[in-house]
């Protein structure tokens, strides 16, 4: 079978040369056809050049995806909730070195299909602005600033630092896109200057300034106008921080310029738009119409040649044309090791939040002799996926989970189906709960798994969406959920509410406990079991405000910022952004600022070792401010009873600026408040946590 092309043309294995001049090397050998054919997702082979057919789509949101058997993480909003960017890192570097080696058995037998190449459009850094938005839990949540730090450590990780990229990283969806679903191919998100600066550009920026990612992606609608993937605004933003990689339409996105957001008459027309624009390569269809624009006038040869100059640099970075590179060993063995898997278990028992406990967790099991696993997501593999996932060699459910750890009796009942009235067609409604009851009264206590799946929260179009093209209607549980809850809350046994979702959720209930495990990867059930019997204590964080209801947001289509998230946020919070219990007790005693880091006595109150996340918050009092506080470091720490350490935290220099309404950046105010605690320094975080943050004024 055939392995790598034998390139005959020495001048572009010249490594003395650029990158640039080695891209231009090769481009320049081949005709205007062919350079045309590069610009397609599926590109075909230039065999008398020895070019490899490369398919440009490939998947990597939290491990490698939809390639067969691969490392599953936590759903990214699981990864943001650890508060840990080295282990985000470490994610992104697995998921990279199984992604090579797979590519290299892919290539050892001349399989070059999607999702087998090295360009993993990941990570996704939209702002997860509303509840409501169905691939929210694909992003790194809500703010920007941790959007940024866990996007650049993945991008790191992803593409190594190395010679040559292990794997091209790619920042989506460039840049103001996080909803409806269903109105995305013809929506127009209106923003203004300054919600675009101060929410919806920074982890971009930060990106390609910080992490020298290597490709961004545009999003389906247009902003203020302009098409994503065709907008003079945005291009010229990418100029501006000076990237140098290539830019991809997402899929099928330059179609909807003629046919939903008539921009264009025709395909022709929007091939030219896109092109123009700076759209290097098209994921869809539209590109095979390139030529007729070349002939019709709408683009030059040199518009051909640039965008290709671009994937060729892309493709010289990783190697595809040198005859060996440092990771041709990478070995299929690799992939989903136990060593890669532990990895993932150590980021599923660091992204779950227990979010209430009343004293019952961790479980007694000397005073336990059997114990109920209740629900729709106890026993589901799809509730430990999320979406754009790969297929894990073993999945723990929380069902497996609880039966491997605990040695008493478990009785599982279903309870309901995820979101019908009834699981078996044939049935009445209800046809589950009268076994969740028997099964709720023969335990000494009640794990209640509940929440969502991918199958009715993630993308439009994909498969199973039942509601809002994969949005939520609201924050509520399915109602044959919420009927089971209450059913189960009223026997009066000790009831743990264990909620999978990638979003905000209120529960509207009161179990005695309540943790939100996200889409917590093939080890989640074994994450989830040592948290409930005080294996571990429960670390992680909501990187999201969880709200009371949606019917105090602002419209799902408004993009303002305002009375959105917790920056801007005027009541209606059930959670805080930022907010989670633990079994221990870490506190903050002081904090001192000192160029350009805090200072943080930090100290273990509690009888046993103990870890969680130092969390850094400042408020600036200018007028061009954001209304509350603003996240702009955090560390996790792990302490034993009573140790007591000293926590240095970088805080830069961005940290005191703050946006005008033209959209300028600079440092404004003069007077500023740092506040270190393990929360937001609200008084409901301080409520719900039982500690208050400590602060220091700053005076510039």
């Amino acid at each position: 079978m055939p392995g790598k092309y034998d390139i005959q043309m020495k001048k572009y294995l010249d490594e003395n040369l650029s990158v640039r001049e080695r891209a231009e090397a090769l481009v320049d050998e081949m005709t205007i056809e062919e350079q045309a054919s590069q610009l397609r997702y599926d590109a075909p082979s230039i065999e008398r050049l020895g070019i490899p057919a490369y398919n440009w789509w490939n998947e990597g949101l939290h491990g490698l995806a939809r390639s067969g058997t691969a490392t599953m993480f936590p759903q990214t909003i699981g990864m943001a909730a650890m508060f840990d960017t080295e282990r985000v890192r470490k994610a992104g570097e697995i998921t990279a070195d199984e992604t090579r080696a797979k590519f290299n058995a892919y290539q050892k037998f001349g399989d070059c299909d999607i999702y087998k190449g090295l360009t993993l459009w990941a990570p996704n850094i939209n702002i997860f602005r509303d509840p409501r938005w169905g691939r929210g839990h694909e992003t790194y949540g809500e703010d920007p600033f941790l959007t940024a730090e866990n996007g650049k450590a993945y991008v790191k990780g992803l593409q190594g630092d190395g010679k040559i990229l292990k794997t091209a990283a790619c920042a989506k969806h460039f840049a103001v896109h996080s909803g409806p679903e269903s109105l995305r191919h013809e929506f127009n998100a209106e923003v203004t200057p300054k919600d675009m600066e101060e929410t919806y550009f920074p982890a971009f920026e930060a990106l390609i300034k910080d992490a020298g990612v290597e490709g961004v992606m545009g999003a389906y609608n247009r902003v203020n106008g302009e098409a994503s993937c065709a907008s003079p605004f945005l291009m010229e933003k990418l100029k501006e921080w000076g990237f140098d990689g290539y830019f991809v339409s997402d899929c099928w996105a330059i179609r909807d310029f003629h046919e939903h957001h008539g921009l264009t008459s025709n395909f022709v027309e929007s091939a030219a738009l896109a092109l123009k624009a700076g759209c290097d390569v098209n994921c869809g269809c539209t590109y095979t119409y390139l030529l007729a624009a070349l002939e019709e006038g709408l683009i030059t040869g040199d518009d051909i040649r640039e965008a290709c100059i671009h994937l060729m640099q892309t493709r010289i970075r990783l190697g595809m044309f040198d005859k060996e590179t440092e990771y041709d060993k990478l070995s299929y063995d690799m992939v989903s090791c136990d060593e890669h898997k532990k990895i993932s278990l150590e980021c599923a028992e660091r992204s779950m939040v227990l979010l209430k406990n009343n004293g019952i967790l961790p479980f007694d099991e000397s005073s336990l002799k059997t114990i109920a696993v209740i629900g729709p997501n106890s026993s589901s593999h799809i509730a430990l996926e999320g979406n754009y996932c790969g297929t894990a060699d073993r999945y723990i459910t929380f069902l497996d989970g609880i039966k491997e750890r605990f040695k008493g009796r478990v009785i599982y009942a279903e309870g309901c189906h995820l979101y019908k009235d009834r699981s078996s067609g044939l049935a009445q409604a209800g046809d589950r709960y009268a076994e969740a009851m028997a099964a709720a009264e023969a335990s000494d206590a009640v794990v209640l798994c509940l929440g969502l799946d991918a199958t009715i929260e993630g993308e439009e179009g994909d498969t199973g969406n039942e509601f809002s093209s994969g949005d939520k209607k609201d924050l509520r549980l399915p109602e044959s959920q919420r009927i089971l809850a209450d059913m189960i809350i009223k026997t009066g046994k000790p009831v743990v509410l264990v909620c999978a979702a990638g979003s905000s959720i209120n529960t509207e209930c009161e179990p005695d406990a309540l943790i939100h495990v996200w889409y917590p990867g093939s080890e989640g059930g074994k994450a989830l079991a040592e948290i409930l019997f005080g294996d571990i204590s429960p670390s992680g964080k909501l990187p999201v405000t969880f709200y009371e209801t949606a019917e105090k947001l602002p419209e799902f289509t408004d993009y303002s910022m305002k009375n959105r998230t917790y920056r801007y946020a005027d009541g209606n919070i059930l959670y805080p952004f930022g907010y989670g219990l633990s079994y221990g007790k870490i506190i903050c005693e002081s904090i001192e600022y000192n160029g350009g880091k805090a200072e943080i006595s930090v100290r273990n109150t509690g009888n046993s070792e103990c870890e969680d996340v130092i969390q850094i918050y400042i408020k600036d009092y200018c007028e061009n401010a954001v209304p509350n506080v603003s996240l702009c470091g955090f560390k996790r720490v792990k302490l034993a009873a009573s140790e007591e350490i000293t926590v240095d935290i970088p805080v830069s220099e961005r940290a005191f600026t703050s946006v005008d309404d033209l959209g300028k950046r600079k440092v404004f105010g003069k007077k500023f408040t740092l506040y270190a605690g393990t929360h937001q320094p609200d008084e409901l975080s301080e409520k719900l946590s039982g500690s208050k943050c400590v602060s220091c004024e700053i005076n510039l």
